[in-house]
């Protein structure tokens, strides 16, 4: 039995600990979903829906942080770049409450200014409650009125250049359905453990114990949670019943239609999801260029009753050793912009620009290149990625095969899944996915 955990800071009311959240991830570029969980896990907030409110908060001001900010402009006197990370924070928190919540537009402006305090900022309170007043007089956030891309940019809080290269790409009603689906959360899937237990049964069990849980509509073993609390408490997590994985990613492990038996190297495997789902019916060398993320897999895998099947290894992708042999199926999770996960971090769409697909781009082929090396005659490559950039998914398969002619698409049999051509393609939108692209190639034998 673990030891009980002891705060180690006095208690803070939500909205303090959202300032603290979204202060550390401007300053350290760290994920949203790291931070909070350090932060939820440092103060420990006592009532759960405390903790439950940090994460819509700072998800929320995180996700519309382009549209909180153009309000904000509007009525500050001075440039937002040149106020401190936890008055900023605390700004954008107000401002999300007035625009984005059903929370008394007193109370956003009262309980943000106390807040403030709370984190030791009161000579900041006049500044921000002035600010936050003058916001709580609009009935909406303002947005720019000269150029229709800009409005749309700050309406939907995605960079102008983003919303520009996805009309391209996807044309003007598709481009916009996936503006509006970053800005939703994301719902809470898991992925049945077959080896332990099918959909069916873990169904049954599920809402047996009143957990309210329905199929997804695409993935033969996925299932969609409502309203879960910590996933953690839920039936069958201490069995190894199950495994949190979005249905776009587990729809990588359907495509990739791996016969049992198989041995299987996953290249960039971190944090493990596909590796686990691999490993249900094939021995799985799983590898990361990062040796810290190796335990939270191997912990994974234990805990699913995989590790028999299931090692890992600290090596980079893009320089395999010769001696790591061939196999039946190499699968490659490559590195990427992750511009199909803006959903689950949103913090993503400002850090990303447009000129860093052209170095992504040269790591995704030296590591396919790298990776190919250890293919069996016969045998499996699978690429994937999880965005939604044509530079990042078919331009790169299109590039390997012509220099590839031993390798061939081949789509899976007799499988019903979002395709283009011979590749697998999810896009975010009203089908609830994440955006995904995956491309099956055959070596030839």
């Amino acid at each position: 039995m673990s030891a009980a955990r002891t705060p180690s800071r006095r208690p803070l009311p939500a909205r303090a600990l959202a300032i603290q959240v979204l202060a550390r991830v401007a300053a350290t570029d760290a994920y949203l979903n790291v931070v909070l969980d350090s932060v939820l896990d440092e103060f420990q907030p006592k009532d759960p829906r405390d903790a439950g409110l940090v994460t819509e908060l700072c998800y929320g001001a995180t996700r519309r942080r382009l549209t909180l900010d153009f309000a904000l402009g509007t009525v500050a006197d001075r440039k937002l770049e040149s106020i401190e990370d936890k008055v900023l924070a605390a700004l954008r928190l107000g401002a999300y409450q007035l625009f984005f919540t059903r929370v008394p537009k007193h109370a956003a402006v009262g309980e943000t200014v106390a807040a403030l305090k709370a984190v030791g900022l009161d000579r900041a309170s006049g500044f921000v409650n002035a600010i936050l007043r003058r916001l709580s007089a609009l009935e909406a956030p303002p947005l720019p009125t000269l150029d229709p891309l800009e409005t749309l940019a700050v309406q939907t809080s995605h960079p102008a250049w983003l919303v520009r290269r996805w009309q391209r790409q996807f044309g003007p009603e598709r481009a916009r359905a996936m503006l509006d689906a970053d800005n939703e959360p994301p719902r809470v899937v898991i992925r049945a453990n077959t080896s332990k237990v099918s959909r069916d049964a873990l169904l049954e069990q599920l809402r047996g114990a009143g957990v309210e849980a329905a199929a997804t509509g695409t993935s033969p073993s996925g299932i969609v949670l409502s309203t879960p609390g910590r996933v953690e408490d839920l039936l069958g997590y201490d069995e190894g019943l199950w495994q949190v994985q979005d249905e776009a990613a587990q729809l990588v492990g359907v495509y990739a239609q791996v016969p049992a038996g198989a041995r299987v190297l996953d290249a960039c495997a971190a944090p493990g999801g596909k590796a686990c789902h691999l490993a249900e019916t094939n021995e799985v060398l799983a590898l990361d260029v990062h040796e810290n993320k190796l335990p939270k897999i191997q912990g994974e895998a234990r805990r699913l009753g995989l590790s028999a099947r299931l090692s890992t290894r600290a090596l980079d992708a893009s320089q395999l050793p010769d001696d790591l042999g061939e196999f039946d199926v190499v699968l490659v999770d490559a590195p990427c912009s992750g511009l199909g996960t803006l959903r689950r971090h949103p913090e993503l769409r400002y850090r990303r620009q447009e000129k860093d697909f052209g170095p992504l781009a040269t790591l995704q082929r030296q590591v396919l290149e790298s990776c190919q090396r250890h293919v069996a005659p016969g045998g499996l490559l699978v690429y994937a990625v999880c965005t939604t950039d044509a530079t990042e998914g078919p331009d790169q398969v299109e590039l390997f095969l012509r220099s590839h002619p031993d390798f061939t698409a081949e789509p899976p049999r007799r499988l019903s899944l979002p395709m283009v051509q011979a590749s697998l393609r999810t896009l975010p939108g009203p089908e609830g996915f994440d955006g995904f692209f995956a491309a099956r190639l055959r070596r030839l034998a």
